[in-house]
């Protein structure tokens, strides 16, 4: 279970759900220049994207009526500060309290970021985050914030991965502003970007209407060990933060991001990589970028595997064949909100709350006019179970938001990746909860319990004889997560699987004379209180799509599921004895 004050919420960013108005006073920003040029998949832009503007009391009251109690949300600079500096949009600042006020009525508290990549366009003019004038533009652009939100708003994010919008906004150019521009100018804006952060930490401080929490959002792919051997959890911390990565997209790390705002500077085997391309770093620098802060967020979706190698470096291990990835193609590794957390809590020493977490589907609706979605179900539960297990294990973890609550504009893509929990049909505005929304309901009312990491699982298990045949206690367990196994030792370690079984009774539960039974159409053995061995006496057939042969053993632990036969087979069952 998650400690008890855990928080759950959902995550979004400005530009992506708001939309326009024709009169709200906005600036342009760099995405509208990005999205006019064509730079999107699929040609779109968010001029409308989810309308959230206009939409937003409707869309807090279904956050409410779905159990959600905290929402991770960022304001559009361009729209507070047309220019980027100096005037304030009076019509944003009412837009945003009003949110935030109507968020609280719903029972949602706020945590604002400040920066979810929505630079005004009047600033990019003038250099962007190249210009070192942006540390300053940041810190007026916080003040602003810190006049007009902290009085309703007691946590703020300043930055949101910066290893995105300096990575593919300025070097691969696959972000707005579209930028590919030489490795020292990347590392210069970089450094400027820190230094902002640093600087609005002391503004947001100096000018708040009341103590408020600051926290920083970074991101990045997780190492994870190929196993708990010690020498491979090592390999995959070295990796974690070290830059094994190529030059030429060299954003994607953690110790770049992470160590000058925790640390206090810069990594040395950074410093030393770089050196070539580094602009000059003082200390006052290290000092401004290092200002205290409150809590670490984590953007987190995916890893990769390492292993020590038998020279003693870590070794990149390629994904088994077929392993599952999402329908934005990335891999589905739920590791690596186990030991990415572990990695960067144990040097961080820092609170941490995972500030993104979630899975675009081929999402659509069915005949029945909802939203099925049982993979993002599946993803979630794996992903917060080893979430769960990080805590279990000393990691300070004080919260998770779910990526996304409505699906948006996503970026570069536009409108081809569906990350919410709610279905929008951009057409028409409709919001429909998919099944995932109602499922993360549970999770957030029972902390928790509900995930398959504090449910004991009771699959089929498909055996084979280890051992005596006539003995039921040596079949070992062929698949799946109790692989390895034998009766005997599964008995020992899960004894709710047997039921009211003993070892005695196991090891003689073959003696007895099984119970028969003809399959020649779709049969299901109905759930049980008791530990069911069936043996394939003739025949062949399918067990719940699985094909069974003569031969083949099977167990059905007390309580299964209850499982569908087919086919025509002649099956010997043997129950566990009860009195």
């Amino acid at each position: 279970m998650f400690r008890d004050d855990f928080v759950w919420g959902v995550a979004s960013s400005a530009y992506q759900i708001e939309g326009k108005d024709p009169n709200d006073g906005a600036g342009r920003m760099i995405w509208d220049a990005f999205a006019e040029e064509g730079h999107t998949a699929d040609g779109r832009n968010a001029a409308v994207a989810c309308d959230h503007m206009h939409r937003y009391r409707d869309d807090y009251k279904l956050m409410r009526l779905l159990g959600i109690k905290a929402y991770r949300f960022s304001v559009n600079w361009s729209r507070i500060m047309p220019e980027g500096t100096g005037r304030v949009n009076e019509k944003a600042i009412a837009l945003y309290r009003d949110m935030i006020l109507t968020m609280k009525e719903n029972g949602i508290t706020p945590y604002l970021t400040m920066y979810h990549w929505e630079l005004p366009q009047a600033l990019q003019d003038r250099g962007g985050w190249l210009n070192e004038e942006s540390i300053q533009w940041f810190a007026e652009y916080a003040k602003v914030i810190a006049e007009h939100f902290t009085d309703l708003c007691e946590y703020i994010v300043t930055l949101n991965e910066p290893q995105c919008f300096v990575g593919l906004g300025h070097l691969t150019g696959v972000h707005a502003p579209g930028k590919k521009l030489p490795l020292a100018e990347t590392f210069q804006i970089a450094h400027n970007a820190m230094r902002a952060h640093g600087q609005a930490v002391i503004t947001l401080r100096q000018y708040a209407k009341r103590p408020i929490k600051i926290g920083y959002a970074p991101t990045c792919s997780m190492a994870y060990p190929e196993s708990d051997k010690p020498e491979d959890v090592e390999a995959a911390r070295k990796v974690l933060f070290s830059f094994y990565g190529p030059l030429d997209n060299w954003t994607w790390n953690v110790a770049w991001f992470n160590d000058p705002v925790f640390l206090g500077k810069y990594p040395e085997s950074g410093l030393e990589k770089f050196k070539e391309y580094l602009p000059e770093i003082t200390e006052e620098d290290m000092k401004l970028i290092s200002q205290p802060i409150d809590f670490m967020g984590q953007n987190i979706y995916n890893g990769y595997i390492i292993r020590a190698g038998a020279d003693g470096e870590p070794e990149f291990v390629q994904a088994p064949a077929g392993a599952p990835k999402t329908a934005a193609n990335w891999p589905v590794t739920p590791e690596c909100l186990y030991w990415g957390v572990k990695f960067i809590y144990d040097r961080y020493k820092t609170p941490l709350y995972i500030t993104e977490n979630g899975m675009s589907c081929h999402d659509l609706i069915s005949a029945d006019g909802q939203v099925h979605d049982p993979n993002r179900i599946t993803f979630l539960d794996r992903y917060l179970s080893a979430l769960q297990c990080a805590g279990d294990d000393g990691a300070d973890v004080r919260g998770y938001f779910l990526w996304t609550f409505l699906d948006n504009f996503e970026w570069e893509k536009g409108f081809s990746e569906r990350f919410g929990i709610v279905h929008v049909d951009f057409a028409t505005q409709k919001r429909i909860a998919k099944d995932s929304a109602f499922w993360y309901q549970k999770v957030m009312e029972t902390n928790g319990a509900n995930l398959s990491v504090n449910r004991t699982p009771r699959p089929i298990l498909f055996l084979a004889p280890a051992g005596k045949e006539e003995d039921a206690s040596d079949y070992l367990v062929k698949e799946g997560v109790f692989q390895g196994r034998t009766l005997a030792a599964l008995y020992r370690e899960k004894p709710e699987l047997f039921g009211d079984a003993d070892a005695d009774s196991l090891g003689s539960l073959l003696a007895v004379q099984p119970e028969k039974l003809n399959v020649t159409e779709p049969t299901e053995l109905e759930r049980r209180d008791a530990f069911l061995f069936v043996r394939v006496e003739e025949g062949d057939g399918l067990l719940d799509g699985q094909m069974i042969s003569a031969g083949d053993c099977f167990a059905l632990p007390c309580g299964y599921h209850a499982a569908m036969l087919q086919g025509h087979m002649s099956l010997d069952m043997y129950a566990v004895q009860t009195e």
